[in-house]
Parts: structure tokens; C-alpha cells; sequence
């Protein structure tokens, strides 16, 4: 767990009492800050006060004495409308951080990289760590992904932190300087929580915010937005600017040429590795993350030939495009995560013969976009609340099956793609929804996926993958 001496005998209110706000606020009780914690719901309270962490209503708290409000990200200060409590807390001049700013002022040593864009930025957050790690390296990863930041440990300067970054947690860590810092892209997303597009992007770019002489940037240059940034950054003095793509040229950065990754940060451009074996990292969203976490690595001292050889163990993340292994030829991957169109999109070009799984509870613009990535759909497989409704907008586009639940679809998109016999048969779920119709959540979803999976299992061998499991 983190340090936060620098609050002792202040103090503190935290607000949000998930995984991040609660291990804030041990941390910041642990170090002898006196804080007062709250959360709008009973069950988080309760759970706080269990661990003797002091709560207070926000309305009966003398925000005139209060030194700091650690604010969980996903509790708003501004837009739409700020908490409560973010609100009294700025009538009283108080400041507003998150988990970001108490790593920043605990003292650790250890350098930080940062990580953040609109997509990707959660393989590449897990693919530096096993980098790091592949070469020997203490490392602790997490942030928006994995741990909360503040149950990370205290580390030394040889260590280092791998964090993924929301804009919510960019926006409040105003003293955090990191040594690396990568933005992968930026597209519409999160606009209500920022007041619109220049305010996420404002937000974004606060990754940067810190750096100085010998810090390192890495941008991606595939997008408009993020183009500009680097741009920007690259007429700035100071840090080391260098650029990735997956799409063009990048020159003096990483960028995937064709299906090969290539180093030019020396201005030397050669070829590092051919990315097409790379079953657990498809596509060319994922070209721009190899190229991402390439370069990271390269900037932390990690010789190109270890990079490539821990890129090629990397098993993936779980539900995001994450390959479970062929079963009589059939491949299966757990697209979970994929909770709308556009993700969906990513793969649906990564596959030649797809049996498709999706519906659930769909979001604004259903399947819009995703007509001429159809092509490799064989037959689409419909779930949940959303079965209908896909099956109208996929009539004479693909042929298509009612299915209601994921149990069913699974069965007859594997008995379909077994009578069909195509080289390069893939049982893809990538439901285009989200899951709360008929799951918790994508996770749930995703894991019940393995198991109907390792259930088909039984009586055959799945290989290419190792066996399923929830």
C-alpha cells in the first residue's frame, strides 16, 4: 500500500467507496490522515465502516476545515452536474484530487508511466507490465485497470509503475509527473462528463502536463486529435516527442508497415517483427498498441530482441478478443468487452469466417457503422433483449438466428460452423451491448462464454488456447 504521509493529522474526505476510493482511504487512514469517507450507496458504507474508516455525510462536514476531497473517478466535479460534495468542497476552496495525486506525493521513487486513449489503452497498459516484467523488472500495473493505484507497494528507483489512466483520473492529478507518458488516441467519448470535446481532450492531454527535460512522450498519430497533440508537444522543448502508428509512416518514432513492426526512433528504421503469428493480439488496433508499448519499452532500456520475445508470450486480456482455442477446427474467442458497435467493428476485420454472437442491451446506434465489415459473417447468432431488433436491421445483410440466451447461441454457432466446414471457422463473441439484461456485467458474460466453451469441450481436445474455464 501506498504512502500518503504527506496528510497525516490532515484532513481528508473521500467520496466513491469502490475499489479505488476505499483503498484511498485506507492508505490515507493507514498514514494518519483523518478522513471522512461517504458513499451514496448503504452497502459501501457499511463496508467502510467495518474497516473503521470514519463516515460522514457530505452535507455535515465543515468542508472549511477539510485540507483535501480524493474524489473516485467515476463521481463528477463538473459536468453534468457536480456531486454534492464536489461542490461544497470547491465553495470552500478545497482541493479535489484522485488516486493518481496521492501516488504522485507518496515519495515512491520508482518512475511512472502513464497510459491513456480513448481505446487500447488497457492491452497496452498489460502489455508494457509483461514487457517490464519479461525483462526483469519490478513492476506494479494498475490504475484503471487491475489494483487501485493506492494498493500499490512503495518502490524503488529501479522499479517502475505501469498505470492506465482515465481522462476522469487525468484530470485530477495536477502534481503527478510521469517519465513516461503515451497517449494511443483520441476520439468522442465521455463528452457529457467533460462538457464536450475540448474538454476531454483538455483532459487527456493532461498526461503531459508535468514533464520536463528527460521525460518521454509517445503519441499516437492515427487521429486527427491526437495528431495535433503531437504536433504541439513536438515544437515544445524539453521532453522526447516520438510518434506511432499503424497506419503510416512515422519517422524518428515505431509504426507498423504492412503486417511488420518498425523502429525508427534512432532514425535508423529496421524491421523488429512480423505481427501476423500474434494470435492473442489481432487487428490493427492492436498494431498501434504493440507499437505503443514497443516504444515505451524501448525508452525503459529494454533491448528490442526481449521486447519481441515478450510480445510473442503475451496471452492477452481476458474478454477482449481473447482466443480460448479451436475445438475440430472451430476457433473461439470471448470478445466480452465489446459493449457497442465500434468495438464490435475491431474484430469483426480480424477473422475470415465468423459465427457471430451478439445482442444483449444495445446501445445508442445499435449496429450502425458495422454494414461493411459484414463481409466474413457467415450467420449471426442473436441474444438478449437486443435478438430482435439486430435480426430487423441484419435482414437481407446476413442470415440470422434468434437465439435468446448464450448457452443456445454458442451450441448452434459451433454446429453451424462445424456442418459449414470453412478453413478458419471462428465462434466470435462480440455482442455489440451491453450485458446487463441477462449478466452482471461484460465479465460475467464473457466467463459464462469459457464455460458453455469448456462444457463443449468434454469429449474433444481444445488446443491453440489451453482449455476454458469460467
Amino acid at each position: 500500500m501506498i504512502s500518503c504521509e504527506g496528510y497525516a493529522t490532515k484532513h481528508v474526505a473521500v467520496i466513491g467507496l469502490g475499489k479505488s476510493g476505499l483503498a484511498a482511504a485506507r492508505a490515507l487512514c493507514r498514514s494518519g490522515a483523518r478522513v471522512l469517507a461517504w458513499d451514496d450507496g448503504d452497502a459501501a458504507r457499511d463496508a467502510a465502516e467495518a474497516e473503521g474508516i470514519p463516515v460522514r455525510d457530505p452535507k455535515r462536514i465543515n468542508w472549511a476545515a477539510m485540507d483535501a476531497l480524493v474524489l473516485s473517478p467515476g463521481i463528477p466535479h463538473s459536468f453534468p452536474k457536480p456531486h454534492d460534495a464536489a461542490r461544497m468542497a470547491k465553495d470552500a476552496g478545497v482541493p479535489i484530487i484522485g488516486d493518481a495525486e496521492l501516488l504522485a506525493t507518496s515519495g515512491a521513487s520508482a518512475p511512472m508511466i502513464a497510459i491513456t486513449g480513448t481505446n487500447g489503452k488497457s492491452t497496452t497498459t498489460a502489455l508494457v507490465g509483461h514487457i517490464l516484467e519479461h525483462a526483469g523488472r519490478d513492476v506494479e500495473v494498475g490504475g484503471n485497470l487491475g489494483p487501485a493505484i493506492c494498493d500499490m507497494a512503495m518502490m524503488e528507483r529501479d522499479c517502475a509503475y505501469v498505470l492506465e489512466l482515465s481522462s476522469y483520473q487525468l484530470e485530477l492529478c495536477p502534481s503527478a509527473r510521469f517519465k513516461i507518458a503515451v497517449l494511443l488516441n483520441i476520439t468522442p467519448d465521455h463528452l457529457d462528463r467533460h462538457g464536450g470535446m475540448g474538454g476531454y481532450t483538455r483532459a487527456k492531454k493532461n498526461i503531459f502536463r508535468g514533464q520536463g527535460a528527460g521525460d518521454i512522450a509517445v503519441v499516437g498519430i492515427d487521429d486527427d486529435v491526437s495528431r495535433a497533440i503531437f504536433d504541439e508537444l513536438k515544437a515544445q522543448k524539453g521532453r522526447k516527442v516520438i510518434p506511432i502508428s499503424s497506419v503510416r509512416k512515422a519517422p524518428g518514432g515505431v509504426y507498423v508497415d504492412g503486417a511488420v513492426l518498425i523502429d525508427d526512433v534512432l532514425g535508423a528504421a529496421y524491421e523488429v517483427m512480423d505481427l501476423t503469428a500474434l494470435l492473442n493480439l489481432p487487428g490493427r488496433h492492436n498494431a498501434q498498441n504493440i507499437a505503443a508499448a514497443y516504444a515505451t519499452a524501448r525508452m525503459m532500456g529494454v533491448k528490442a530482441q526481449d521486447i519481441v520475445k515478450a510480445i510473442e508470450s503475451f496471452p492477452g486480456l481476458a474478454h477482449r478478443q481473447e482466443r480460448l482455442g479451436e475445438l475440430n477446427g472451430v476457433a473461439f474467442v470471448n470478445d466480452s468487452k465489446a459493449t457497442n458497435a465500434e468495438a464490435t467493428a475491431k474484430a469483426l476485420v480480424c477473422y475470415d469466417n465468423i459465427y457471430w454472437i451478439a445482442g444483449g442491451l444495445a446501445k445508442e446506434g445499435g449496429l450502425e457503422g458495422l454494414d461493411p465489415l459484414l463481409g466474413p459473417v457467415r450467420r449471426a447468432f442473436l441474444i438478449g433483449k437486443a435478438a430482435e431488433p439486430f435480426a430487423q436491421y441484419l435482414n437481407g445483410k446476413v442470415e440470422t438466428e434468434l437465439c435468446g440466451d448464450l448457452e443456445t447461441a454458442t451450441k448452434s454457432a459451433y454446429a453451424a460452423a462445424q456442418a459449414d466446414a470453412l478453413k478458419g471457422a471462428t465462434v466470435l463473441l462480440s455482442p455489440a451491448c451491453a450485458s446487463f439484461d441477462q449478466f452482471k456485467s461484460f465479465e460475467h458474460r464473457g466467463d459464462k462464454f469459457k464455460t458453455i466453451v469448456a462444457g463443449l469441450s468434454e469429449h474433444a481436445a481444445l488446443v491453440d488456447g489451453g482449455a476454458a474455464s469460467a
